[in-house]
């Protein structure tokens, strides 16, 4: 039987980072073992929804290349895709735990309830309800709900519910953590919404969801999630519990922290492929093979433990052992498919780090470059940015063919981090010098008016006699000369000329970028103005 996965984000607000990062787990893993999985929206908390949340969720599981196989806007067999739409579903299964004992109603007020959980922690108990609803009998439950009394339902723990676990894909054997749960956690909420707990469950069953991975700290809540399993006599899915991002501080990522909302990395220009890059490899493991030496019947590391087999022989051969990858390796998604492999995930949460990003996205940013259809893909988001933000006016179209934008991008070099980068280190590349900003008016200060045009007339004369064809040693030799028999306001003056920027390129690379038409216009149209 192939796998089936979901990702149920809830609609709270923008996607975040860690989301995104659990989306593309879910997504490498269908993948990886020929499955598919399932956008859920987890939409039963009324009071946290965001207008334009499950728009944003989508959009960004789009721009990220994330394809949902179903789920909103695709169908499938498995519908509906929205909790909100599956209420009568949950009732069903709570009828269904009532009927068997393992459920009861539960009547007491939330005053009530808060009284009593203060009481039972003066007393030091370790309970937060004192059951007393449990005791009710058939006819006095059935006489209030007759009279519509607002009530819950309570799983009823008390009930002979098998105290079992089951081996996590992650982190291998759980400890039995039911000290962990609520005395007699709820499972229906008074307005007849269910609990995350419950909808949880009965979607992964009735959707037949095959393996479930999700954030580290839901590890709390598999006791009770099995607990509901067992007691709807329902066979659990196995469980991935993945160890969460954390920000730089060591806080928990969260949508309210600055620079985890995917949208923001995709309105600064990154790389998606950089980004799926960045947040796989925190965490990442691998496997390989290796040799035994004449000391390795213990492993100290547990985080690096070998894989052994032949548990019976007299001297176990290991066959594998697990590594962290370097944590800027270059993948793309084929690539992350293929080394993925959830068994070897550590068991630490981990951070980012913005500069492996920085690193990241421009290796990315390159490979794509060093293709037709990549680089294509860069010139028409370069443009479309371009139209957005650049207020110099009408941008010449031979500004933006592919072959002038990976010119630009090999002359730039290093400086590129990503496609904004392109633009905003040398606007002069795509539009025309903006020789009226304060930078610009600083840079020839120095120089007198007479200095001016005589640098910029000699320069002009000179260039237009020399061939149409640029090559870098000529242009070298030329400039050289000039500057010697010149003055050291020539480089300056002629920067000016050509950019309007103190920082930029060797101006020799930018003359041949350029061409001699646009340098010599440049230059040219100075020279009327003076």
């Amino acid at each position: 039987m192939s796998s089936l996965l979901r990702f149920a984000p809830s609609p709270t607000g923008a996607l975040h980072l860690g989301g995104l990062r659990m989306a593309l787990y879910n997504h490498l893993y269908a993948k990886k073992t020929g499955g598919k999985w399932i956008l859920r929206i987890e939409d039963t908390d009324t009071t946290r929804f965001v207008p334009g949340a499950v728009d944003g969720i989508r959009q960004s599981l789009e721009w990220a290349g994330l394809e949902y196989d179903y789920g909103p806007g695709k169908g499938g067999p498995h519908g509906p895709y929205f909790q909100s739409e599956r209420l009568d579903l949950y009732r069903s299964y709570t009828t269904k735990l009532l009927s068997s004992g393992h459920a009861y109603r539960c009547f007491c007020s939330i005053e009530t309830l808060t009284a009593l959980r203060e009481k039972l922690a003066r007393t030091g108990s370790g309970q937060s309800y004192d059951r007393r609803c449990l005791h009710l009998t058939e006819e006095e439950v059935a006489r209030r709900v007759r009279a519509g009394e607002t009530h819950i339902v309570r799983l009823n723990n008390g009930a002979r519910i098998p105290r079992t676990s089951m081996p996590d894909l992650v982190f291998g054997h759980l400890r039995d953590s039911h000290g962990s749960v609520a005395t007699d956690p709820v499972l229906l909420k008074s307005d007849g919404y269910p609990t995350y707990h419950l909808a949880n469950v009965v979607d992964d069953h009735s959707m037949g969801i095959t393996h479930v991975l999700r954030g580290e700290e839901w590890i709390t809540s598999l006791p009770l999630h099995l607990d509901i399993y067992f007691a709807l006599g329902l066979e659990p899915p196995q469980f991935a519990h993945i160890p969460i991002l954390r920000n730089a501080d060591g806080t928990k990522m969260s949508k309210r922290n600055g620079d985890v909302k995917v949208e923001d990395y995709i309105r600064n220009g990154w790389e998606r492929s950089a980004v799926l890059n960045w947040i796989a490899l925190p965490g990442w493991g691998s496997l390989h093979e290796a040799e035994p030496s004449s000391e390795d019947s213990t492993v100290a590391d547990t985080e690096s433990a070998p894989v052994v087999s032949g548990a019976h022989d007299a001297h176990p051969r290991i066959v594998s052992v697990k590594d962290a990858p370097e944590s800027t390796k270059v993948m793309d998604m084929g690539e992350l498919v293929a080394e993925f492999d959830i068994s070897v995930l550590t068991h630490r949460s981990s951070s980012l780090d913005r500069g492996k990003l920085a690193f990241l996205n421009r290796q990315h940013l390159l490979r794509a470059a060093a293709t037709p259809a990549g680089l294509a893909d860069i010139a028409s988001r370069i443009r479309l940015w371009m139209d957005g933000n650049m207020p110099l006016g009408e941008i010449s179209p031979e500004y933006s063919t592919p072959e002038y934008i990976q010119s630009v991008i090999s002359m730039l070099d290093s400086r590129v981090i990503n496609i904004h980068d392109i633009v905003s280190l040398a606007p002069y590349l795509f539009v025309e010098p903006d020789y009226t900003s304060e930078l610009a008016q600083s840079m020839i200060k120095r120089a007198t008016p007479e200095q001016h045009q005589e640098i910029l007339s000699t320069v002009h004369a000179v260039l237009e006699r020399t061939p149409d064809s640029w090559d870098a040693g000529t242009l070298h030799d030329l400039l050289t000369k000039e500057k010697k028999r010149r003055h050291n306001l020539f480089l300056s003056v002629v920067r000016h000329a050509l950019t309007a920027m103190k920082d930029g390129p060797p101006l020799v690379e930018l003359m041949i970028l350029l061409g001699k038409k646009r340098t010599l216009a440049r230059i040219g149209a100075l020279l009327s103005k003076t």
